[in-house]
């Protein structure tokens, strides 16, 4: 395993404490201008949302109707309501978004699938980047706040559903995570880098709360005046 990983592995808990718990829960509130690009403002609306640990599968509820809610794997996504009933499902979901461009609108299943993958990576990171067939490897430091970030880049099997095929981290001198960068394939590949702040840590675990993903320049550096995406979580709980 690559030293950085294994650091930061143990510093959000460890993959032994890991192992312990199946999903997890937490109360979302999302908003930022890559909804209202797409057509599909957030409301302040909390939602819940849950994700398996060890595989893509995901939920986030109410959604769409109060009596609704999503449901993601890589394979397929669907709206069902709360007594199994199938609203509206996709298989194959990832082949609906060639040719997109970043101002291409999204219908409540492209929205179900982007929540999908993108909350499972934020809730399960850095410990997917430990499962079978991510390859890592370290790269060049970022600097910031007269510190020093070390980075991985985690290269994703074509089974994965995320941002991209390639994503970097970025770790703390404490190897806690501190941005995330990636380019959104299904959205035009607009590249972003996504700050994360306010840690917490449940039974255990050390994560996030707070997201706010930025449009990034050729420098690499934040557009801080354009925040794509903005999520917080609250009231999170392992199971």
């Amino acid at each position: 395993m690559n030293p950085i990983l294994g650091e930061a592995l143990d510093a959000h808990g460890g993959m032994e404490r890991w192992r312990r718990f199946d999903t997890v829960r937490a109360t979302l509130v999302s908003g930022g201008d890559l909804f209202i690009i797409k057509g599909i403002p957030q409301d302040p609306t909390p939602r819940e949302m849950t994700a398996s640990l060890h595989r893509e599968h995901a939920s986030v509820a109410p959604f769409g109707a109060l009596d609704q809610h999503s449901d993601f794997t890589p394979d397929r996504v669907a709206i069902e309501k709360a007594d199994g009933t199938v609203v509206a499902e996709r298989t194959e979901p990832r082949k609906a978004f060639q040719g997109h461009v970043l101002e291409t609108p999204w219908d409540p299943l492209d929205r179900a699938y982007f929540n999908g993958y993108a909350l499972w990576t934020y809730l399960t990171t850095p410990f997917l980047l430990a499962m079978p067939e991510v390859e890592v490897e370290e790269i060049e430091p970022w600097r910031e706040q007269g510190q020093e970030w070390r980075g991985l880049r985690a290269t994703f099997p074509s089974t994965f559903a995320g941002h991209s095929t390639r994503q970097d981290f970025y770790f703390g001198p404490d190897r806690l995570l501190r941005r995330h960068d990636y380019h959104v394939d299904i959205a035009g590949g607009f590249a972003a880098a996504q700050y994360v702040y306010d840690i917490v840590e449940v039974d255990g675990i050390r994560l996030p709360t707070r997201r706010r993903a930025y449009r990034r320049d050729g420098a690499l550096r934040p557009i801080k005046s354009q925040v794509m995406v903005a999520m917080d979580l609250s009231d999170i709980r392992f199971s």
